[in-house]
C-alpha cells in the first residue's frame, strides 16, 4: 500500500459566494443606492426652526446697549461683534489648521493594513521536470482557502518630502495672505463704521428740525391754495408761491429719506438689533494727525509700500508663484523611495508567518522628458503674472496715497467754506424767524431760510465726513492698524479705550506749526459737529434758484 502523508489542518473555509451570485448582490446593492438619491427641498419647519435658532446665535455674548454711543464705542462692537469680520477670522483660523496639516507632508507614510481572503477550491499547482520537460504526477495544494495577513508597512519618498516642503512654504504664505486680508477687511469695516455713525449724528441732529419744517411748509401750502381758491392774490403769485413751497418740502422730503435708513446701516455693522433706537455722542474736535499733510510725500510713500495690505497680498502671492515654478522642477527628478514593513500570514504551509521586509526603489518617469519644456513656460508664465499684479498693485498704492493726500487737503478747505455758509445761514434763519414773528416776514421767507439753514447744516455735516473719509482713505492706504490688543480677549470698554488711545499716526516727527489755528464760532449743540474719524457717504441735495433768491432778495432783509 502507498503511504500517503497526513494533511495539514487547515481553518475551515468560509462559504464563499458563487461569482453570479456575488455580481447579482453587488448589482442589487448599486442600484438600490441609486435610486434613493433624490432631490429634496427644503422643510418649511425646519427652516423656521433654524432661522429661529440662527436669531438667538446672533446676539449670543454681545451685551446689549443701555447707553449713548461713542464712536469708539461703536468701532469696538464692529470689531468684535461684526458678522463679516467673523467670517474672515474664520478663514484665517482655516488656513492656520491647513499650515499646520502640511508640515505632515514630509513625514514617512506609516500604513496598517489587513486583508481575509477565501476561496471555494483548494489552490493547486502541477510541476514540470527541467531535464525531461515532462510533467509531474504530482499536484500540490500551496495555500489555505481561507487565510489572514497583516502588514505595517513605513515608507518614505524623497519627491514627496521636496514637494511637501515647499507646499508647506506655500501654505504659510496663504496664511500671511490671510492675515493681509484680515487687516484689510478690519480698514474697510472701520470706515463703514465712521460713514454709518456719521450719517446717524446727522440725522439725529437734524430730524426733529426737518420734520418741523416740513410741518410748516405744509401748512403754508394749504394756507396758499385756500387763499387761491378764495381769489384773495394774483393767480400768478399764488401759484409761484406754491411752487417754492412745493420745492423746499422736496428737498426736506429727500433728506429725510436720506436720513431714515441711517440707523439701520449702523445697527447692522455693529450687530444691533434693528428695530432698537440708537442715539450717537458726537465725539470733540480731533486734529491730532494733521501733521501728516506736512510730511514729505516720499515718507508717505515708503509707509505705503512697507505696509499696505494690498501690496503685501501681492508680494506674497509672487513667492508661492515662484515656489510652484521649483515644485515643478522638483517633480522632473527620479524619485527614491525607500520602505520597511512587518508581516504576518496565517497561511498554515508558510514556513516563516512572519517576516520583516524592506525595499529601495528608484523611478522616472520618462513622460517628463517630453513636458518639461511645457511646464517650464506654465512656471514662468506664472511667475511673470504674478510679478505684473505686484508692479499694478504698487502703482495703485503709490496713486491712492496721493489722491487720499489730496482729497483730504481739498476736503479741509470745503470744511471752512462749509462752516462759514453754515454760521451765515443760521443767523440768517434766526433773524427772519424773529422778524415773521413780527409780521415783517411771510412765512415763505421763514420756510426757506429754515430750509437753507437745514441743507446748510446737511453740508457741513457732509463736508466734516469728507474730511475724514479722505483721512481713513489715507490710513488705509499707508496700512495703518490701531494700536490694540486682541480684539477676542479684551473687554468691550477696554477696547473702545485702546481704540480711542491708538489713533496716533506715527510716521515721522511733528512740523512746527507755521500760523495760529482758527479760532472757530461757538455754536450749539445741534450745530457743533465734531470733526473725527469718520466719513459719511455724500449726497448733495440742490437748493433751487427760487431759495437762493429767497434768501439773498430785499424783502428777505427787511421785508
Amino acid at each position: 500500500m502507498q503511504y500517503r502523508p497526513p494533511r495539514p489542518r487547515r481553518a475551515a473555509p468560509l462559504a464563499p459566494l458563487a461569482p453570479r451570485g456575488l455580481l447579482a448582490l453587488v448589482s442589487a446593492a448599486v442600484l438600490a443606492g441609486c435610486a434613493s438619491v433624490t432631490p429634496r427641498p427644503l422643510d418649511a419647519d425646519t427652516t423656521q426652526a433654524t432661522n429661529r435658532a440662527d436669531a438667538v446665535a446672533l446676539r449670543v455674548e454681545v451685551p446689549p446697549i443701555t447707553a449713548p454711543l461713542t464712536l469708539e464705542e461703536a468701532l469696538a462692537r464692529a470689531l468684535k461683534f461684526n458678522l463679516d469680520r467673523r467670517v474672515k477670522q474664520l478663514e484665517e483660523s482655516i488656513a492656520l489648521k491647513q499650515l499646520d496639516l502640511s508640515y505632515y507632508d514630509m513625514l514617512p507614510r506609516l500604513a496598517a493594513q489587513s486583508a481575509l481572503t477565501s476561496r471555494n477550491n483548494d489552490r493547486i499547482s502541477l510541476s514540470r521536470d527541467a531535464a525531461t520537460g515532462s510533467p509531474s504526477s504530482s499536484r500540490f495544494i500551496s495555500q489555505d482557502r481561507t487565510h489572514a495577513a497583516s502588514q505595517l508597512d513605513l515608507s518614505w519618498s524623497l519627491l514627496d518630502f521636496g514637494l511637501g516642503y515647499y507646499n508647506s512654504q506655500q501654505q504659510g504664505d496663504r496664511f500671511q495672505i490671510a492675515l493681509e486680508k484680515r487687516r484689510k477687511a478690519m480698514h474697510l469695516l472701520a470706515q463703514d463704521v465712521r460713514i454709518a455713525f456719521w450719517r446717524a449724528a446727522s440725522a439725529q441732529s437734524l430730524q426733529q428740525r426737518v420734520q418741523a419744517t416740513v410741518r410748516m411748509a405744509t401748512e403754508a401750502l394749504a394756507d396758499a391754495r385756500r387763499s387761491e381758491d378764495a381769489r384773495l392774490r394774483n393767480p400768478a403769485d399764488s401759484l409761484r408761491y406754491q411752487r417754492q413751497v412745493q420745492e423746499n418740502l422736496r428737498l426736506l422730503e429727500a433728506i429725510a429719506q436720506e436720513l431714515s435708513v441711517a440707523q439701520v446701516e449702523l445697527a447692522w455693522l455693529i450687530n444691533a438689533p434693528m428695530g432698537q433706537p440708537l442715539r450717537v455722542i458726537e465725539p470733540a474736535d480731533d486734529t491730532t494727525n494733521l501733521h501728516v499733510l506736512k510730511l514729505p510725500i516720499e515718507q508717505l510713500e515708503e509707509t505705503a509700500l512697507r505696509q499696505s495690505a494690498d501690496l503685501r497680498e501681492q508680494h506674497y502671492n509672487a513667492r508661492i508663484a515662484r515656489l510652484e515654478a521649483r515644485k515643478t522642477l522638483v517633480r522632473l527628478f527620479p524619485n527614491i523611495r525607500f520602505n520597511y514593513s512587518l508581516n504576518y500570514d496565517t497561511d498554515s504551509y508558510l514556513v516563516n508567518s512572519r517576516w520583516n521586509e524592506a525595499g529601495l526603489q528608484l523611478s522616472f518617469n520618462l513622460m517628463n522628458l517630453a513636458t518639461m519644456d511645457a511646464q517650464k513656460k506654465l512656471a514662468d508664465a506664472g511667475i511673470k503674472l504674478a510679478d505684473q499684479r505686484r508692479l499694478t498693485a504698487h502703482m495703485a498704492v503709490v496713486a491712492q496715497v496721493h489722491l487720499a493726500r489730496q482729497q483730504w487737503e481739498n476736503a479741509l478747505r470745503q470744511q471752512e467754506r462749509n462752516r462759514d455758509i453754515h454760521d451765515t445761514d443760521h443767523r440768517l434763519a434766526q433773524l427772519i424767524s424773529a422778524r415773521e414773528s413780527a409780521q415783517l416776514q411771510s412765512k415763505l421767507d421763514r420756510i426757506s431760510a429754515d430750509t437753507g439753514a437745514i441743507l446748510s447744516l446737511l453740508r457741513h455735516y457732509q463736508s466734516v465726513a469728507q474730511v475724514h473719509a479722505a483721512e481713513a482713505r489715507l490710513e488705509a492706504s499707508l496700512g495703518l492698524d490701531p494700536v490694540i490688543g486682541s480684539v477676542d480677549t479684551l473687554a468691550l470698554p477696554e477696547l473702545a479705550s485702546q481704540l480711542r488711545k491708538g489713533r496716533r499716526w506715527d510716521l515721522g516727527p511733528t512740523p512746527a506749526p507755521t500760523s495760529a489755528p482758527r479760532r472757530e464760532p461757538a455754536r450749539d449743540g445741534a450745530q457743533g459737529v465734531a470733526e473725527t474719524l469718520a466719513p459719511l457717504v455724500p449726497f448733495a441735495p440742490v437748493a433751487p434758484a427760487a431759495l437762493a433768491d429767497a434768501a439773498a432778495s430785499p424783502k428777505g432783509e427787511g421785508g
